[in-house]
């Protein structure tokens, strides 16, 4: 970039085309680019120097007049619109002026220990739902903003390409496209020669499964932006083809030694020592090494993969008092009896399907496998509903495939298929196909028999399941809990749904699944947020990807999920970040005699929830992939002991292959356990971070101070916040035209619901500085602020000058309101990139004092009390107009202020990001004069009586 004028850095004021400008960063020798002295970000402009017909010239910051002075209430609602206004703040970190939400304290962790490493290398492995997203994206937004990336890409599985897409541009203003299949040839279509797409849209999501072919991770590879975060990062290390495919991206990704890259996974270790050790060989090489080596000998590494690795669980959070995030998870599981006709059905289900597998043992392999995976569809399928057990058997597995053009399907096709459809994945691939899986090998009477048997069942007089659920969760609803039900397969769903539809009449009910696009499945949650009650039956297509937090409080598991991880997953739609109930609760439901569930109840799911327990993480299920599921589905299945009767679920017999599992279950719970006590990391503490949160804080203002601001600000333009259900309503059809127009550009009409404190209540917006709401009323107050008397009455005006009688002072005491402008200087190799720090102070003078820098709480003691009586007109302008005259006095004293506080803001950026300077350095200097904003002058009350 070159390097601007010398007269014209960032920071600098001009004059141009009749008004005062700031010089913003970005700026060159022959291209301003500005924002009015008044104005926001959507006010800038660029001006091209030498078309211009008047040369543009410096220019200063004109001082407050008498004319401008207005009632004392009035002043200190500028000073909250200069400090909201900040986006470039001075504080120890740069990226806190332009983010969309209030990150918790717990969550610098990871910046900070991102700002100790020259390259960043980080695998951030927080439990569910503590934040991983806000995490990895603040790192990315901090490193943009201090002008040492350009670039970004997300890398993640395909379905959370849009999730990643909304949360950069919802919460941390980066716009991004999406790159996979479906978007790449659109994106590169009207590229010149030779340009990769990742140089044209420096912000990208793209898919994992998109970009990991070989032909593409080259071409990926050369263009690949200089900081990368990957997302579900334990889906990419050494195994299957397509991990294999994963792992080999990132790992040419990693051999550019000045790449940052942030690793985000809940399951770091799955069990897999292997693929452990190489997702942190990702971050330096020799970390892989700790693997073999004896324990004696890992301190050295050990203390240098803590600078790279975090881990917490909930408890770990508590230490922060912030446990106020996070409801309290309640579980529980409720039975019921296979009994009567269902029970018989069930019975004749399970012969039937054992029939099919024996009938075709010394059978072509191609016949064995198809059968089994028939008798296995209809085991999972009359489990979950007579619907899905209705579609299951009158879907022929042995059929044409539309993608290989109407061939018959290969025993390849049907073992894919099947395995999907039937099975619920791997950890790292967790089936999303929620189609019923075919089951019908033949056409019998036998098997129109249990068609017509399973279609007379639907309902709840025939189907004990539907009426437990049914009684559950009127319960539920009665306690003011909305449920989210998850059922594995799309029959299930719209069978569930239109039960309840006829049950809950006051209650909205929906049914999203697999049919709908991912936009439509958003838009049909959302719907339902303007309902008080409401119950959302939903297949796996809704376990990862979508949030519900802000919508639902509890989970039904009507269908057993035979993965762990699924059951996780679910759950952690509801109890995550930002859920603003106490409470959510997960219920398990399942038939106490039904031999399938009990296989998956007892030898799987309660497994990992005492390992979860135990060890405070999830630890996937070791299932050599899906062979230890199968072979225990196959004891059930064979076993005719198994059958349904009066036998409790416990006494199920599955024989070696729970045995198996049992044994796999203990070795990946010692492995888990050895390694989070080797890895066991000396956490950042609190007051490690506090403090530089804590100054943060003080520089841009925090949610306390956005509320005060919004309420005074609409009630000084004519409108009110009114209480609405611990939250407000504000109408903004009260606010002038021109700020109703801003707000309209972002689609804010009518009447908002806002909240001021995260999580916010359902269905209001989250009011903070960077909304659109806080943006519009700073910019339009101090336009105000800064036009003249004639322009403005004082009914509607800020303060720029006052003068009030007060009983909070002594001595009469000079308040100014100054904006001090730094330019920053980032030196590196590449050249140096110029900055703009901004920060609001006030400072007071007392009696022959000299000038005193006041701390947030003394500014607001000052500027925000109550005029003890009226001064007269004549009395205030002339204490106004001492102070004026006495400015330039103090001159000398501000610009040492000035010089003081850019060399602390230089002190603060070498603190938080000391290991930058190994690759250059940061340089600090005051722009002068300092903008004195306001004059306020308060008297002590008995002055005068």
């Amino acid at each position: 970039m070159n390097a601007p004028t010398p007269e014209f850095y960032p920071g600098s004021l001009v004059s141009a085309r009749g008004r005062e400008w700031i010089v913003l960063p970005e700026s060159s020798a022959e291209t301003l680019r500005l924002r009015p002295l008044g104005g926001g970000e959507k006010d800038e402009s660029i001006i091209f120097l030498p078309l211009e017909r008047q040369p543009v010239q410096p220019a200063t910051f004109p001082l407050p007049l008498v004319e401008q002075a207005r009632n004392h209430a009035a002043s200190q609602l500028l000073m909250d619109a200069l400090q909201l206004k900040l986006r470039n703040g001075a504080g120890p970190f740069r990226s806190f002026g332009n983010i969309a939400v209030e990150p918790r304290a717990y969550q610098l962790v990871p910046l900070l220990m991102a700002m100790k490493l020259g390259t960043v290398r980080l695998l951030i492995a927080d439990d569910v739902g503590i934040g991983k997203t806000i995490e990895g994206a603040l790192i990315a937004r901090e490193l943009l903003d201090r002008g040492e990336i350009q670039r970004l890409t997300v890398l993640c599985p395909p379905h959370l390409c849009e999730q990643w897409q909304r949360e950069l541009a919802e919460r941390f203003h980066i716009q991004s496209v999406i790159v996979r299949t479906s978007s790449a040839a659109r994106l590169e279509r009207d590229l010149p020669p030779g340009t990769s797409v990742f140089d044209a849209n420096p912000f990208t999501v793209v898919s994992l499964d998109y970009i990991k072919s070989e032909r593409r991770r080259e071409a990926f590879q050369r263009f690949c932006p200089e900081f990368v975060i990957v997302d579900e990062a334990h889906t990419c290390t050494q195994g299957g083809q397509s991990r294999q495919q994963r792992y080999q991206l990132l790992k040419g990704l990693a051999e550019d030694a000045n790449r940052h890259m942030v690793l985000l996974t809940a399951t770091p270790h799955s069990g897999d020592e292997d693929a452990f050790f190489n997702l942190l060989g990702l971050l330096r090489p020799e970390f892989t090494a700790l693997k073999d080596l004896p324990p004696g000998a890992r301190m050295d590494l050990r203390d240098d993969l803590s600078r790279h690795f975090v881990q917490r669980r909930r408890p770990d959070i508590a230490e922060w008092q912030d446990t106020s995030m996070f409801p309290d998870r309640k579980t529980a599981e409720l039975t019921y009896r296979l009994t009567g006709a269902w029970g018989q059905l069930f019975n004749d289900v399970l012969d039937y399907a054992r029939e099919l597998v024996e009938r075709a043992e010394g059978r072509g392999q191609r016949e064995q496998r198809m059968n089994w995976w028939a008798a296995l569809a209809l085991l999972r399928c009359i489990s979950s509903s007579p619907a899905a057990a209705v579609n299951a058997l009158r879907t022929r597995l042995e059929g044409a495939s539309e993608e290989a053009g109407g061939d018959e399907l290969t025993l390849d096709d049907i073992e894919a298929q099947a395995g999907d459809r039937v099975l619920d994945g791997l950890d790292d691939a967790l089936s999303t196909d929620d189609i019923e899986p075919a089951a019908q090998t033949e056409d019998s009477a036998r098997l129109r028999e249990l068609i017509v048997a399973a279609e007379s069942l639907a309902g709840a007089a025939n189907d004990p399941k539907l009426t437990k659920l049914q009684d559950h969760l009127v319960a539920l609803i009665k306690e003011g809990f909305k449920p989210v039900v998850f059922c594995r397969y799309i029959a299930t769903a719209h069978y569930l749904a239109e039960f309840l539809r006829g049950k809950f009449r006051d209650v909205t009910i929906k049914a999203v699944t697999g049919e709908l696009t991912s936009g439509e499945r958003e838009a049909a949650i959302e719907e339902m947020s303007d309902t008080e009650k409401r119950i959302l039956v939903a297949t796996d297509c809704l376990s990862e990807g979508i949030n519900l937090q802000h919508l639902f409080s509890a989970v039904v598991h009507y269908d057993l999920s035979w993965n762990p991880t699924r059951h996780e997953q679910r759950e952690g739609r509801v109890d995550r970040f930002g859920q603003k109930e106490p409470e959510v609760r997960s219920t398990i439901l399942y038939g106490e005699d039904n031999p399938v569930d009990g296989a998956v109840l007892q030898v799987i799911l309660r497994k990992a929830e005492s390992i979860r327990k135990e060890l405070g993480v999830l630890v996937p299920m070791p299932d050599n992939e899906g062979k230890l599921t199968q072979a225990l589905l196959n004891a059930v299945l064979m076993r005719k002991h198994n059958a349904i009767g009066n036998k409790a679920q416990a006494m199920f017999d599955f024989g070696e292959p729970a045995e198996e599992i049992e044994t796999a279950w203990q070795s990946v719970r010692e492995k888990a356990a050895k390694n989070r006590s080797i890895f066991s990391q000396r956490r950042l503490k609190p007051e490690d971070v506090l403090p530089e949160w804590r100054k943060s804080a003080a520089v841009l203002g925090g949610e306390d101070d956005v509320e005060r601001f919004v309420s005074r600000a609409v009630a000084k333009l004519g409108a009110a916040l009114e209480p609405y259900k611990q939250h407000h309503k504000l109408y903004l059809d009260h606010l002038p035209a021109t700020v109703r127009e801003r707000l309209a550009a972002d689609g804010l009409t009518g009447t908002l619901r806002i909240d001021f404190h995260q999580p916010a209540a359902q269905g209001a917006h989250f009011i903070q500085r960077t909304h659109p709401l806080v943006v519009a009323l700073a910019d339009t107050l101090l336009e105000r602020a800064l036009e003249s008397a004639a322009e403005t009455s004082d009914a509607d005006a800020v303060a720029r000058a006052g003068a009030a009688f007060v009983g909070n002072v002594s001595l009469k005491t000079t308040v100014l309101l100054l904006r001090l402008r730094h330019q920053l200087s980032v030196i590196r190799e590449a050249g140096t990139r110029l900055m703009l720090c901004e920060e609001t102070i006030a400072i007071a003078v007392s009696g022959s004092a000299s000038p005193e820098v006041l701390t947030p709480e003394q500014t607001q003691a000052l500027l925000g009390a109550e005029a003890v009586r009226n001064m007269p007109p004549p009395v205030r302008d002339l204490h106004i107009k001492q102070a004026l005259q006495a400015i330039p006095d103090w001159q000398g004293q501000l610009e040492n202020l000035a010089h003081e506080r850019a060399q602390t803001l230089l002190q603060d950026h070498r603190r938080v990001r000391d290991a930058a300077e190994a690759k250059g350095s940061y340089q600090v200097t005051a722009s002068l004069p300092v903008d004195i904003m306001g004059v306020y002058v308060l008297v002590p009350a008995e002055a005068g009586a």
